[in-house]
Parts: C-alpha cells; structure tokens; sequence
C-alpha cells in the first residue's frame, strides 16, 4: 500500500489520507506498549497526522502520545499532532471547561506540556461553546497562531452556521479563520458532512478531519451477535456512545451491515476496508482517523485505500440504497 497525500481544505498543509487517533484506546483500552506498537506501525505505513484531544483519558492519552513522541527519534517535520479544548480535563471547575480565552491559553499549553512539544499543529474547538462569544474564542486561536503555538485552528462537531459566525468575525478582524471541522462521518451519519458542510467546503475550502469511520465498530460486524466483551461499546463510561450506535435503528442497521458484508466479498475485501473507502472516496475528506487495538487490525484498514478507485458510480449507488434509509 502506498499512502496518499491530501491537502488540508485550501491550506498548503498535507495530511495523509488515513491518519490515526489516541481517542478511547489511549490511556484507557490498551496498554503503553501497544499504544508505541500501534504508531509506529501507522508512522510506518506513511500515517503523519496523529490526533487528541485534553479530554481523552482526561489528558493520559496525550501523555501517552508524547512519550512515545519523544521516544521515537521521528523529525518534528515527518508528522503532524493535534489537540481540542472544550470539554476539560481537571476538576470541573467554572473556567476548566469551554471555549473562553482564558481555558484555550490553559488548554493549549497543558497540551504542549502533556505532548512535549513546542507547539500543536492542529488545535480545535471540540464543541461549540453557546456561552462565550464566538469574537473571544477567533481571537484567542489567532493568537496562539501569532505566539507560534498554533499552525491551523479548527472546530469540531460545529454546524455551518456556527462555523459561517466564526469566518464572519475572522474576516472582519483580519484574524486567522478556522482551517478545518472535525466531524463523525460514516455509512450510518452523514448528513453533517454530505449536507450541511458541503457548501464551506466547496466555497471556504474547509478541510475535514473524519471521525468515527466505522461507527464505533458497528460497521466491521462485531455487534452483529450482541456486544463483545472489554469492546468499546462494553466500557464503563462509553453508555452515551452505546445509545448512539445501537439506538432504534440497530436492527435495520444489522440488516444493512449483512448487505454491505455481501458487497464487500464481491470486491474480495473486508467490511471495515470498504467503510473506510467509501469515507475516504469523498473529496471533501482532508483524512479518515483511524482507532485500533491491534497492529494487525490497523494494518488491514490501511488496505482500504486499494478499495477506493473501485468503488464505481453503480457500486456507490447501491451502497447508498442500503445505507441512506437508515442513516442520519
């Protein structure tokens, strides 16, 4: 497999199209070795993004993702590291969570502590922040840009609006704008990408940074037979992701899964590769995060780039007859 090289939005950055992320696993699912075993697999495989967040293992993830950072000998130019603020990671104090000056200044150095770096490559909003003016969050990333502990800021889990509000006030004040959102996007949720994001990302040249590819593994057929045992879905704490996934359409989803596992055969691959090409086929997608457990398991999704140029006009229109009626 030879990995691919995209540009994030309209910046001059590159992003590989399949990157791998620290959430849930990190600090949390799997062991400090098999966190090293896991990037260097995906560094070796020509992955350069990396991606966190403060609330992730509330900050082990990051501690993690940094020694192993620093352990590896890799040139800072060879990958790219993310990090988001909104949710926290302390004691739940009035201004250790949210998108205010004062807790994106804290949350970004805490960050840069955590990671043992000099600065972030990617920083988001991880969610937009109703109480604190959207003026006072533009400004306080541009700021970290100029302080040169920033190089794109972005947002995640933000609608068009909201994101068309922060362009709005950056292009007022001269400040840097939002470079890219971070959104789930997969077979089963795709409207926020295909609908609402669309148009930025054709008029802004708004990147994108894909989440949950394969629906918090919904979508590689383990939930099939009920919920596996030390699974995602089966974490203490994970009970709002459990609701999401195997929410009232789980039986038509299951349906829907048999149908694309059939589909899936025919092209002699995977489940998990075709859900994963199918995301990475969209040319609004900067980068589909990965999260895996197992080298072996990592090793298999990056096989789903080899998929991507045989998903035909006719194959795609039978994949969205399966999966639009149940997709939100």
């Amino acid at each position: 497999m030879t990995m691919e090289y995209r540009q994030l939005g309209r910046s001059g950055l590159k992003v590989s199209a399949l990157s791998f992320g620290a959430w849930v696993t990190f600090g949390k699912q799997i062991g400090d070795l098999v966190a090293e075993k896991l990037m260097h697999t995906a560094y070796d495989a020509g992955v350069n993004f990396f991606d966190n967040a403060e609330v992730y293992a509330d900050g082990r993830a990051e501690i993690v993702m940094g020694d192993i950072l620093k352990r590896s000998g890799w040139r800072r130019s060879s990958y790219l590291v993310s990090s988001k603020a909104y949710f926290g990671w302390e004691d739940d104090k009035p201004n250790q969570t949210g998108l205010s000056r004062k807790h994106l200044y804290e949350a970004c150095h805490d960050a840069l502590r955590r990671l043992q770096l000099d600065y972030l490559d990617l920083f988001f909003c991880h969610r937009p922040d109703a109480e604190t003016p959207v003026e006072e969050t533009c400004r306080a990333m541009h700021d970290l840009i100029v302080q040169g502990k920033v190089l794109y800021w972005g947002t995640s889990e933000w609608n068009a609006d909201q994101i068309k509000a922060a362009y709005e006030v950056c292009d007022r004040l001269g400040l840097h704008a939002p470079q890219m959102e971070q959104p789930q996007y997969n077979l089963f949720h795709r409207s926020r990408v295909e609908q609402n994001l669309a148009p930025l990302c054709k008029s802004r040249g708004l990147g994108t940074t894909i989440w949950s590819p394969l629906a918090s593994g919904l979508l590689t057929g383990k939930y099939n037979a009920g919920i596996p045992q030390d699974s995602r879905l089966d974490l203490p704490g994970m009970e709002w992701l459990k609701g999401m996934v195997l929410g009232a359409d789980a039986p038509k989803r299951f349906a829907a899964i048999n149908e694309l596992a059939a589909i899936a055969k025919e092209l002699d691959t995977t489940l998990p590769r075709l859900a994963l090409a199918w995301c990475a086929r969209n040319p609004h997608v900067s980068t589909v995060i990965l999260g895996a457990t197992r080298p072996e398991q990592l090793t298999e999704n990056f096989g789903a780039l080899e998929i991507v140029p045989r998903l035909t006009p006719d194959l795609l229109r039978r994949i969205d007859s399966i999966t639009k009626p149940v997709a939100a």
